[in-house]
This record gives C-alpha cells, sequence and structure tokens, in this order.
C-alpha cells in the first residue's frame, strides 16, 4: 500500500494560497450572474471550491494541511470593528421601530434555536447540532458560525466547522431566494400602494451603487487609516484582558466578546466626547479584510468528509427553518412592524439577514423598491439591527444554549 504523501503549509504560504482562492471566488462570482444576484460572498465560492477539491486529493493524492493560527487574529479584528459600530446614539436615533425590530429579532434567535434543538432530539444527535444550524450560523452568518465552531468542538460537535458553514451557505441561498417573493407577495395580497411606473428620489438613492473612497495619507504617520488601526490594536489588546477575566469565571464565550464589549464601549465614548474622532470608512476597510481573510482560510481547512453521518438531520433542520421563517414573517412580523408597505418591505429584508446575511436583506429589499418604489425606513432600520445590533444579543443567546448542552 503507497503511503499518501502530506503537504504542511506554513502561515505565510497559508496565506499566499488563501489570497489565491479568495481571487477565483471574485472571478467565478463575476463570471455566474446567479451567484451575484444571491450575494454569495466570494470568499465563500472559493473556499467551497477549494474544500471540495481537498476532499477529493483527500487519501487518494495528498493530505493537505495548514497553520491557521491568523484565523484568531483576524476573526477578533473583525468582531472588534463590529462592536465598534454599535452607536446607542444610533440607535436612538432609529426610533421606536428599529428597538422593536431588534427585539423581534432577537426573540426569533431564540426560535431559530429551538427548531434546530428540536429536529436534533428528533434524530437522536446532540441537541448542539441543533444551535448551529440555528442561530449560530442563519441569524449569525458564516463568521459567527466559524468563530463559535472551536467551542461547540470543544462542547462535543465533531465536525462544527464543517456544519457552520453549510447551514451558513444554505442559508444565504435560501435567504437569497425567498426573500423577494414574500415580500412581493405581502405587498399583491393586501393592496399596498405602489409607484411601479415612476420611482421617487429616494427609491433612486436606495438603487444607487456609488463606490465609496476612503482616501489614505500614506505620508503622514497620523493618518486617520494608522490611527483607526491602533484603535483597533488597542481595543483588542484590552478586549482580550476582559475575555481572560471571563474565562476564569468557567464562563464559555467567544474569544472576541471582550474586544467586541470593549469596542462597543469605545465607539459610544468616542461619540459623547469626540476625542478619539473614529474614521468609521477606515474601520469597515480593517474589517472587510479581516472578515474576508478568516473567512477563506477556515474554509481552506474545512473537513467536509466529517459532514457525512449528520447530512440527514442537518438537511431536516435547515429545511423546517426556511418554513418557519416564511410563516413568521408573512403572519407575524408584517403585522408588527406595521402592516403597510414598509412593513412588507422590511419583512422581505428580515428574511434575507435571518437566514442569510445583510447583504441578502439589502438585495431582497432593493428588488422590492424596484419595482414598487421607495422605503427609506426599511433601508435605516433592517442594516442597522443586521448588521450591528444583533451581533451582541446573539452572542449572548448562542453562549447560553452552549453552556446549557456542554
Amino acid at each position: 500500500m503507497n503511503q499518501i504523501p502530506i503537504l504542511h503549509l506554513n502561515l505565510i504560504q497559508t496565506l499566499g494560497l488563501a489570497a489565491i482562492i479568495y481571487s477565483i471566488g471574485i472571478f467565478i462570482r463575476k463570471k455566474i450572474p446567479f451567484l451575484d444576484r444571491l450575494n454569495i460572498p466570494s470568499v465563500v465560492i472559493g473556499g467551497l471550491l477549494f474544500a471540495n477539491i481537498n476532499l477529493f486529493l483527500r487519501d487518494r493524492i495528498i493530505n493537505i494541511t495548514f497553520d491557521t493560527a491568523i484565523q484568531q487574529l483576524l476573526m477578533i479584528a473583525f468582531f472588534t470593528t463590529i462592536g465598534m459600530s454599535a452607536s446607542v446614539p444610533l440607535l436612538k436615533k432609529g426610533g421606536k421601530q428599529v428597538i422593536l425590530f431588534l427585539f423581534v429579532s432577537t426573540i426569533f434567535c431564540f426560535i431559530q434555536n429551538f427548531i434546530g434543538i428540536g429536529v436534533a432530539n428528533f434524530f437522536g444527535v446532540n441537541p448542539l447540532l441543533g444551535v448551529i444550524a440555528g442561530s449560530v450560523t442563519l441569524v449569525g452568518g458564516p463568521a459567527t458560525g466559524l468563530a463559535f465552531a472551536p467551542l461547540f468542538e470543544t462542547a462535543g460537535v465533531v465536525g462544527a466547522s464543517t456544519i457552520a458553514i453549510t447551514a451558513a451557505t444554505f442559508g444565504i441561498i435560501c435567504g437569497g431566494i425567498i426573500g423577494g417573493p414574500i415580500g412581493t407577495r405581502l405587498i399583491s395580497k393586501y393592496k399596498l400602494a405602489t409607484k411601479k411606473d415612476h420611482l421617487s428620489k429616494e427609491a433612486k438613492e436606495e438603487l444607487d451603487e456609488h463606490e465609496s473612497y476612503f482616501k489614505v495619507e500614506s505620508e503622514q504617520e497620523d493618518s486617520s487609516l494608522l490611527k483607526t488601526i491602533l484603535i483597533i490594536f488597542v481595543t483588542m489588546g484590552v478586549g482580550s484582558l476582559v475575555s481572560n477575566y471571563f474565562q476564569s469565571l468557567s464562563w464559555t464565550l467567544p474569544a472576541y466578546i471582550g474586544a467586541m464589549l470593549i469596542a462597543s464601549v469605545v465607539r459610544n465614548f468616542d461619540d459623547s466626547t469626540k476625542i478619539l474622532k473614529i474614521n468609521h470608512k477606515g474601520m469597515d476597510i480593517v474589517g472587510t479584510i479581516s472578515l474576508n481573510i478568516f473567512l477563506v482560510v477556515a474554509l481552506m481547512d474545512l473537513k467536509l468528509w466529517e459532514l457525512v453521518h449528520l447530512a440527514l438531520p442537518l438537511a431536516v433542520i435547515l429545511f423546517f427553518q426556511a418554513i418557519v421563517v416564511a410563516l413568521f414573517v408573512f403572519f407575524i412580523l408584517y403585522k408588527i412592524m406595521g402592516h403597510d408597505y414598509d412593513a412588507a418591505v422590511i419583512s422581505s429584508g428580515f428574511i434575507g439577514f435571518v437566514l442569510g446575511t445583510t447583504a441578502n436583506a439589502v438585495a431582497n429589499m432593493k428588488t422590492i423598491v424596484a419595482k414598487y418604489g421607495a422605503s427609506p425606513k426599511a433601508f435605516l432600520i433592517v442594516p442597522m439591527v443586521g448588521a450591528f445590533f444583533i451581533d451582541f444579543t446573539n452572542a449572548i443567546i448562542i453562549t447560553f444554549f452552549l453552556n446549557l448542552f456542554k
């Protein structure tokens, strides 16, 4: 029997390969419009392609291993930028409906987890599988799923990372497919006012996709980008002390939680005092880069062969999740949010982000406003909750279930 050769890529080589895989994902998404319409991230496309190639090569031609030490650094950096976006004045500015929408979205995190746990118990598998295929990956998306995966592995869920990215990818696809049609059905059923022939100025602004440019003063030591990066690093350092304290109390929490909490404190301190003058475009750039490299490195290391024995229960859980989201939106959320045109657009966006990502939510809502007219309220409420505030409440909920079943 021939021995299968092993190729171990060090940290630098792993990053180099990650850059290639990310670039391939970008190329494929541009060439296949269907993937772009569903807002499937380029890193997920490239990463899953490589993971399947690696599955084919494993134990046949060559076994490849990676140095993924940089994953945790990038993950914490990304969630630090998320924490830096959680502004209390911004939440208040959104008004009562933003708070209501956050409350409903938080309750739905519990619903998703109860559905997952119920189906997992029916199949006699670890109930934490249902939590992973619940709010961890559906409301949380790929980043939250992969961030929590090591904790679920420790709690006994074999192949947690693979389960997480599978569930998250299903959610992104499903959220992109059903969000628009359900929003359209609500408008049709309740005969809501439309502006089919003449889009308003607000609708055109919502549909604009002008690129946002960020100027970098490369020759200045005190450039806004450099100051932003330094603030992130300091916040991460202080946050690690907070995380270490939580660990000393035997609390099971993701590594990023301390940094995210400290980041929210820093953001609100700066909102009040204007001392730090945080550049939020620069913060978004750092967060986007950190997220994409973190995801692609994590996807490269996926062990798809660990998914086989859980394929059926995972598929059933995800099927029920999609059905329940559709029913919840149609019969409950639409009425709670005001049973009007804005509520229909919000409902479409809700499906996008509780199954996939905020990008799905925005894409769903743009589909609606392109046909029926503007909804400035929806474009304020959904991205604010889906991109920022739900990450805080969802992390607490996930931690509760993780500690309950560990």
